[in-house]
């Protein structure tokens, strides 16, 4: 599933970034990394998903977030 598919208050652990090379470097200067844990905070009704990584929460755009593979890892 992607990033939008996911539901707010849950942990997933990132499989696959399908982004183009630009954005990808981006998300690993921000610590998105495949096998990174993240917990979905809320989803903005702008299309913004709203993520913590590491202690520190990021804004994802809707394209982004669609470009993001996670896999379920539980409850916080």
């Amino acid at each position: 599933m992607t990033l939008l598919e996911t539901k707010t208050g849950n942990i997933y652990q990132v499989q696959i970034i399908r982004q183009e090379e630009k954005v990808l470097r981006r998300l690993e200067a921000l610590g998105i990394l495949e096998g990174t844990k993240v917990e979905v905070l809320n989803r903005k009704k702008t299309g913004a998903t709203i993520i913590k990584v590491r202690g520190t929460r990021w804004a994802l755009g809707e394209d982004i977030a669609r470009g993001i593979e996670v896999e379920g890892y539980g409850h916080e």
